[in-house]
């Protein structure tokens, strides 16, 4: 019998191209696909919930794939895991509903971008890796005011990258949190989905603000500008890291458990 199993991914992207497989070059994707194919002893097509760019990391990445390997979810788990390299992990696997689809089935997802905020560098704390240092001072207040007029739907044109253009560029963001934590700056942007490079632009862009180049409103006039070059810079990958996607309980459930509880409700 077929299953549809789904995996909960964590990486350190330094040394990986992005998520996406690439003819050529290494990628989380791809590691993956080697390791699952030699744990279940056929060809398998992993399904992520969205790319993520060179350097980029992840805490929570999720994908799937269909599998008729009868291995139970925990040694499937250490089967494929033990075949992993270093800079990648499972978190979690478990079957769940035929319909689940990492990618289509994701109601909203969670990016924070880290900034060492300090003259010194975050070698000490061994952040390099996973924060943009910028030595400058930065008010977060401003960048708080700012980052408001993220919040809603929004045409987020000038906020993607070259080559990023979409049929429809609108999108809508949650939250866009931004706060200190001692010499970090951490800024949390949540949304139904992203485009090329978005939240490293609008991260720049609140940088901008923070620097005191711009006022807070500059983010709004520049959204509805749609000109990319009157946004901010954008900032290096090494900063952001995906926390998590979110997905409707019941695909997260295997088919036969959720008929159960419909059968329940039925009889009640």
């Amino acid at each position: 019998m077929e299953r549809n199993i789904y995996l909960l991914v964590a990486y350190d992207g330094t040394e990986f191209h992005g998520w996406q497989n690439q003819t050529g070059l290494r990628t989380v994707q791809d590691v993956l696909e080697q390791a699952i194919r030699r744990a279940v002893r056929h060809q398998i097509n992993l399904i992520g919930s969205g790319r993520t760019d060179s350097g980029v990391h992840a805490a929570g990445h999720v994908g799937n794939f269909r599998t008729t390997c009868e291995l139970s979810p925990s040694k499937l788990l250490h089967s494929i895991g033990s075949r992993l390299p270093k800079d990648v992990s499972i978190e979690a696997l478990r079957d769940v509903h035929a319909d689940f689809h990492a990618t289509k089935s994701a109601i909203s997802k969670l990016y924070r971008y880290r900034i060492y905020n300090a003259t010194s560098r975050p070698v000490e704390r061994l952040a390099q890796r996973y924060t943009y240092h910028y030595w400058q001072p930065l008010d977060v207040d401003r960048m708080r005011a700012g980052a408001r007029h993220f919040i809603g739907e929004r045409d987020f044109s000038a906020m993607t990258a070259s080559g990023g253009e979409r049929e429809s560029m609108v999108r809508t963001v949650c939250r866009c949190d931004v706060e200190r934590h001692l010499d970090e700056i951490r800024i949390d942007v949540e949304g139904d989905g992203f485009l090329y490079k978005q939240v490293r632009n609008m991260v720049g862009t609140l940088m901008n603000v923070g620097r005191g180049l711009r006022g807070p409103e500059y983010v709004a006039e520049v959204l509805v500008g749609g000109d990319r070059t009157r946004a901010g810079p954008t900032v290096p990958a090494r900063g952001l890291c995906l926390q998590w996607v979110r997905y409707p309980p019941k695909l997260l459930a295997p088919a036969l458990a959720v008929q159960q509880d419909a059968d329940v409700e039925g009889r009640e």
